[in-house]
């Protein structure tokens, strides 16, 4: 459960160094394990800390996929809201930005916080490697978008290009496909060029939050189309404590649906990968399955 590399945003990754090749994935390295959520913690909800229980017992390495404490992101959510739960799994979690991150006024204090396990000061965007897998973490929130062009951009390209693993994941808080509460908003036009790039670059499995359930869609194109091998599967994992709501509009590509707060563990093996999500009350919902790397 140790990154084998931790890439900051200002160089892509290369390898055991940064100057070095990337470790082809005939090194066959060992299963890791990665435990997910967002929209996580608040001072009002004990949801928070029942998720934060199913960590205790499963090991693996932590993403907060952003909004991780609300209802504002500020030092105070951060320190009465956030470090009271998730925050005693501080030492193996890696960090998402998302939109309470900057209600504030600045994502400061989720920088003062996680340290550089939310990427560089001012950025949020990194990447690192996991065993046989290339994990790229990127900053995309309702006060942060993603335009083609831009420096999170072609940051993202180098950063594909040097990828040497045969699996990768990336993960960000606003989707590109969900189900919602709001008729007929199942899509987000803005992500497209996002999504686009990850396409071109063979990533296999992509980890959202924004809203505020599980949801589980088939492998896609950026248009949506599901008849594509290389299809990205896309997860949402809102599910990690602060509130929870089943959607009345069901995107297209949903598969798998439940408001149940929980936590989604994926093992990302040699060329595959499991998922499993875990409800903080058992036999409530669970969602289960394997795929293979592109």
């Amino acid at each position: 459960m140790r990154a084998a590399l931790f890439c900051l945003a200002l160089a892509g990754c290369g390898g055991a160094d940064s100057t070095g090749p990337a470790i082809e994935p005939s090194a066959h390295l060992p299963p890791e394990t990665i435990l997910a959520a967002s929209n996580i913690a608040s001072c009002g909800s004990p949801n928070d800390e029942a998720t934060a229980s199913l960590l205790d017992s499963i090991p693996g390495t932590v993403f907060a996929v952003g909004d991780n404490a609300f209802p504002d992101g500020s030092g105070t959510a951060y320190t009465n809201c956030y470090a009271p739960s998730w925050g005693r799994h501080l030492a193996r979690t890696y960090a998402v930005l998302g939109n309470r991150e900057y209600a504030s006024g600045t994502s400061a204090p989720a920088f003062d916080y996680f340290g550089d396990r939310v990427g560089p000061r001012g950025l949020g965007y990194y990447s690192l490697n996991l065993g046989n897998w290339h994990i790229v973490v990127l900053n995309v929130s309702n006060s942060a978008a993603f335009t083609a062009g831009s420096a999170q951009s072609k940051w993202l390209a180098a950063d594909l290009a040097a990828n040497r693993k045969l699996c990768s994941l990336a993960m960000w808080h606003k989707p590109r496909f969900f189900s919602s509460n709001i008729p007929g908003w199942t899509s987000n036009a803005s992500m497209m060029a996002l999504w686009n790039q990850l396409y071109s670059g063979g990533v296999d499995v992509v980890l959202n939050g924004q809203q505020h359930h599980y949801e589980r869609l088939r492998p896609m194109t950026p248009t949506g189309a599901t008849n594509d091998a290389r299809g990205i599967r896309q997860f949402n994992v809102g599910t990690g404590g602060e509130s929870a709501e089943m959607p009345i509009a069901i995107a297209a590509g949903s598969e798998a649906l439940s408001d149940a707060f929980g936590v989604l563990r994926l093992v990302l093996g040699d060329g595959t990968y499991t998922w499993d999500f875990i409800p903080t009350v058992p036999g409530q919902f669970t969602d289960v399955g394997t795929g293979t790397c592109h």
